[in-house]
């Protein structure tokens, strides 16, 4: 395995649209961690304002900042599985772009990774995000770890600190849902977390929407667990049961034509709760199937496996090394 903090960090920085953003978030990084063998990976999840253009800029001017930018908005997972997959340090710290968390709490990541763990998570200890926001998110950590007993490390957040063997062995699985917080517990169980500080947004709008939350909460609900598709396994045996029992009793006069109507409604309510829930599992087993990348890069600074490129050699796009 990589050895201590010291032997070098990269920061993986994700950027959609994070032209107010990214410069802020290289001052904040270089502050704060330039003590460090410190590389800083931008990946430009294809953004069509400025935010490229000023990460070139960066690069330029100090060696330390290399970049990935996306042929086109693969999304987040695309973005820091492609930040962690080419990381050339030990040791990735995740920070997104708008640095609600501020960097100097990365030092407590660092303090708790020394004692020999693997990974350690962020957990805000205050929370200034919108309260839709945060009481989706203790909803989805509540029946991810007690309904559906999936592990996934309490009150985590994007905010951590990663063995750089372990992320990208996570990448390289390619899971057909991934999600990385519940993924680590299955691999290592030296992780851990830590209390850190959280600020509000100071530039720019969220770009996770409603229903990117809903999707994200569906693809841990049904990718890590079979708790969901037993329960209606079991729904759909008792209402064969129910339905075999209602013809029965009407059939010798136990049951009226009324009380019939009614169980055969509250059939159909069940019916649909079956037909809902295999749908959602044939989705996620659907996405295990063969099926593009998770990105395609466009332009780089750093070497690019052709695997993760579609045009460049084709067209000439500029891919550095």
């Amino acid at each position: 395995m990589s050895g201590p903090v010291s032997a070098g960090i990269t920061v993986v920085v994700p950027c959609f649209n994070e032209a107010e953003n990214v410069e802020h978030a290289y001052r904040e990084i270089v502050r704060e961690l330039g003590g460090h063998d410190l590389e800083i990976l931008f990946v430009d999840d294809g953004s069509s304002d400025g935010t490229l253009a000023i990460v070139r800029g960066l690069a330029a001017t100090d060696p330390r900042v290399r970049f990935l930018s996306f042929m086109r908005n693969f999304g987040f997972e695309a973005a820091f599985s492609a930040g962690y997959r080419y990381a050339s340090r030990p040791w990735i710290l995740h920070i997104d772009a708008d640095v609600q968390f501020p960097v100097a709490e990365a030092h407590k990541l660092i303090a708790a990774a020394e004692s020999g763990q693997d990974a350690v998570f962020g957990v805000r200890e205050t929370r200034h995000d919108p309260l839709v926001r945060r009481l989706g998110a203790r909803a989805y950590h509540f029946v991810a770890r007690r309904v559906l007993g999936i592990e996934i490390p309490p009150g985590a957040t994007t905010f951590r600190l990663v063995r750089t063997e372990l992320a990208r062995a996570i990448v390289d699985l390619r899971l057909g849902t991934p999600y990385f917080l519940a993924t680590v517990p299955r691999l290592t169980n030296r992780y851990s977390t830590v209390p850190v500080a959280h600020r509000a947004r100071q530039r720019g709008g969220s770009k996770l929407h409603f229903r990117w939350l809903v999707g994200h909460a569906m693809g841990l609900f049904f990718g890590f667990s079979n708790r969901m598709t037993t329960a209606a396994a079991l729904l759909a045996l008792t209402g064969a049961g129910v339905a075999a029992l209602a013809v029965v009793a009407l059939a010798v006069g136990l049951l009226g034509t009324k009380a019939f109507a009614a169980v055969v409604l509250c059939l159909l309510f069940a019916v649909f709760v079956v037909l809902a829930v295999s749908l959602r599992h044939l989705v996620a087993v659907g996405s295990g199937q063969p099926r593009p990348a998770l990105f395609y890069v466009r332009e780089a600074t750093v070497e690019i496996d052709p695997a993760d490129r579609l045009l460049a050699e084709r067209v000439g796009v500029e891919v550095r090394s």
